[in-house]
């Protein structure tokens, strides 16, 4: 087997790990899991690491557990958070377990024998666990003062901490309890933000189940220039291609800092070692050609949507960025197009008003309303200058028909100068 902690450790991904955690890795195949959040339909980037760190257990040879809390989605961690969340309805949880247990199929592989990952679900067993129940045979384990002592708990006194997330480091550690008496599970990972949470589960399984269990987490990733991880002027970067398209995740992890790179890469990707520091020479000798980012953004784009949809992705750039025909143009699909031209200024056209105009200087002047070209005299000065495209198509003649073959059936796409985009929606 390979060495689980040694692989974690050279990719930058170990913050604490408990005494005698790599013995019993290196004694048996091991259960582990983690605990993802199902408040939405959706993983995110921030899952990622997470989602990372079961895909190296599972290559190590252990058995990865994805456990995704339908009871615990109900209460809300106060780890890291200022504010009670709202809680969520039962019908809304169950959609979103059924959507992040479609998203963790494609990183971890559920049908290999002894360990095949398994997803569990804690509503499972606490939802026929009666409170009175659970003070007693849990409650009584864990004193207030040894609760009381945690940073997530502490953090939030001055500003108000209900019961219900009080308690939430119980319900976590019966987590871990019931998955050691019941899976077998013997080590929980997580993120450093859940080291207490997670040390309660191994005090309870200690002094309740008369039984040693192990820890480790991860940091949580900081940027570079000190701005959150995962995020972008639109929210979340997500793993659904719904909320986050393929070209606009894959322009995240282009956009990387060459230190945040050389990070990200180590955390993200399955390249090896050697691989890595290769690449990291090679972006050193070149750094203009962003090797390191290229490499970044394929491995993660390919592995969370699809070749398809990294080809795509990489198509697209080439459209705003750098040389690209109507070919390409014309080979996006509808939602990349859009993504691409998110922000560009759009304009509304009928299809009558454009089967009117009597030429391209009179589409991109009256028949868009200005939006493009404040006057006929501008228009026909820029054509005639070379300035002005048409799906990427040069224009020289400003008399010339305005007859396009029309992208997706329904957009065209005018250019004006090197940089400004113009979406024509054509209805």
């Amino acid at each position: 087997m390979k060495d689980f902690i040694a692989e974690l450790k050279w990719r930058g991904m170990v913050h604490d790990i408990m005494p005698g955690t790599e013995q019993q890795l290196a004694k048996e195949m091991t259960a582990g899991y983690i605990g993802f959040d199902p408040t939405a339909d959706s993983l995110h980037i921030g899952s990622l690491v997470q989602i990372m760190t079961l895909v190296h257990f599972q290559r190590a040879g252990h058995k990865p557990i994805a456990l995704v809390g339908g009871a615990t989605g109900m209460v809300g961690d106060p780890s890291g958070k200022s504010a009670e969340r709202n809680l969520l309805s039962e019908d809304i949880l169950q959609h979103n377990l059924s959507c992040v247990r479609k998203q963790l199929e494609k990183f971890l592989d559920f049908e290999c024998g002894d360990n095949a990952a398994e997803m569990v679900n804690n509503h499972d067993w606490f939802k026929d666990f009666s409170f009175l129940d659970f003070i007693r045979d849990v409650g009584k384990h864990i004193t207030v003062n040894y609760m009381m002592a945690k940073d997530s708990v502490k953090q939030r006194l001055e500003t108000g901490l209900s019961f219900t997330e009080f308690s939430y480091q119980l319900v976590q550690g019966y987590d871990f309890y019931w998955l050691y008496e019941n899976k077998h599970c013997k080590i929980q990972l997580g993120g450093s933000d859940q080291w207490g949470n997670i040390v309660t589960g191994t005090e309870l399984i200690r002094r309740k189940g008369q039984g040693e269990a192990f820890a480790v987490t991860t940091p949580l990733i900081k940027k570079a220039d000190g701005s959150k991880f995962g995020k972008t002027e639109g929210g979340n970067v997500w793993l659904d291609p719904e909320k986050t398209s393929p070209y606009l995740f894959y322009q995240y992890w282009m956009n990387a800092s060459d230190v945040d790179a050389s990070s990200y890469i180590r955390i993200f990707s399955l390249l090896s070692k050697d691989e890595i520091e290769a690449l990291e020479k090679a972006h050193a000798e070149a750094p203009h050609e962003r090797k390191l980012q290229q490499a970044l953004a394929k491995d993660i784009t390919t592995r969370v949507h699809s070749e398809e949809d990294y080809e795509m992705a990489v198509k697209a750039s080439q459209i705003l960025f750098g040389k690209s025909t109507t070919d390409d143009l014309t080979s996006l699909d509808e939602r990349t197009l859009l993504a691409v031209f998110d922000g560009v200024p759009k304009v509304d056209v009928t299809k009558a008003a454009l089967e009117a105009s009597s030429d391209v200087t009179e589409l991109l002047s009256e028949t868009t309303e200005g939006t493009i070209f404040k006057s006929k005299g501008e228009a026909r000065r820029l054509i005639q200058g070379g300035g002005v495209s048409i799906n990427k198509q040069k224009l020289t003649d400003p008399n010339q028909k305005a007859e396009f073959l029309l992208l997706q059936d329904k957009y065209l796409l005018a250019q004006k100068g090197k940089k400004n985009y113009y979406l024509i929606h054509v209805n």
